[in-house]
């Protein structure tokens, strides 16, 4: 995974406080390279079971090519992001608890 703990971690606590916080993660997400976009929609999918870890490249290639809209439209269309996107990072073996203290 190529994108850093540390803007998965600054997602999932945007996400966490999505009433407050929706326009930074707009931006946020926005701002994120089209790499760094797939990989979260790609975890997010393996965090809410759609996609197994092992399946990682197969999530990342179809992230990639059913892309429709913008990617922060989706994400926030997601119910639970942050629980997907813990889950999923967790899953693919990355403890995001350290990136998330760091940004409080």
């Amino acid at each position: 995974m190529d994108i850093s703990l540390h803007k998965v971690a600054q997602v999932v606590l945007f996400a966490h406080e999505i009433d407050r916080a929706e326009g930074e993660l707009r931006a946020f997400i926005d701002g994120l390279n089209e790499d760094e976009q797939a990989e979260l929609v790609a975890l997010t999918w393996i965090g809410r079971g759609s996609f197994d870890a092992s399946e990682w490249d197969e999530a990342l290639l179809t992230a990639r090519q059913e892309k429709v809209s913008p990617t922060e439209d989706y994400l926030l269309g997601i119910p639970h992001l942050a629980d997907h996107l813990e889950n999923g990072s967790e899953m693919m073996g990355f403890d995001l608890s350290d990136a998330e203290e760091e940004l409080l």
